[in-house]
């Protein structure tokens, strides 16, 4: 379980936080004012890119997970629409201009250092640019559904990408109903209707 975070000072008056029973939680709460602190889980927006049926994965050049394999993904600004935040992440971390054709999976995670969090994911369709590498990342590459590497990055990634692994070789061995199982156990609450459309592919 990840740290969810303390602020241990009110953000209205300063005052210290006091912990009280709120809602069957203890929660930091302000004895001057009465503000409470509500932790928030972080959004990341990620995208499956496609090419020739191979998923393109970049290799994490920093922690956490560093050395592992994770979709081209990000944080979420707090004025920003996920799938713009996908695009955004995508082209800054691989040149590729990519289009967010529709959300595919939603995964909580408790396993990133920095926080909890829900990683939405969008099928994307590549519109321009070139691969180019960035900071964030040691190297990129597609993989076909039997090469997917076992070193893969926690934050819902692992996860997400066993999903797209699993229906992937479900579709190639005329598994269409299998398939869909499999894109919904990947996520802790996939998307049936675009796990359906993903299967008709």
């Amino acid at each position: 379980m990840s740290n969810l975070g303390i602020t241990h000072h009110c953000l209205l008056c300063g005052s210290p936080l006091e912990l009280q029973l709120l809602d069957q939680r203890q929660r930091e709460t302000c004895p001057t004012c009465g503000w409470v602190y509500y932790p928030q889980l972080k959004v990341g927006a990620g995208m499956l890119v496609e090419q020739d049926g191979k998923l393109l994965l970049l290799q994490r050049s920093h922690d956490p997970w560093a050395g592992r394999w994770n979709l081209p993904a990000g944080y979420v600004e707090a004025d920003e629409n996920p799938a713009r935040a996908a695009e955004r992440e995508t082209l800054e971390e691989t040149g590729l201009t990519v289009r967010a054709t529709r959300l595919v999976n939603a995964c909580f995670f408790d396993d990133d250092p920095r926080g909890n969090g829900v990683m939405l994911v969008y099928a994307g369709e590549v519109v321009g640019g070139s691969p180019i590498g960035s900071p964030e990342t040691l190297a990129w590459r597609y993989f076909s559904p039997d090469e997917i590497p076992a070193e893969l990055a926690g934050g819902g990634d692992d996860r997400i990408i066993t999903g797209w692994k699993n229906i992937q070789l479900a579709l190639a061995g005329g598994g269409h109903d299998k398939a869909i199982l499999q894109w919904k156990d990947s996520g802790d609450g996939a998307v049936e209707k675009s796990a359906s459309e993903q299967c008709s592919k």
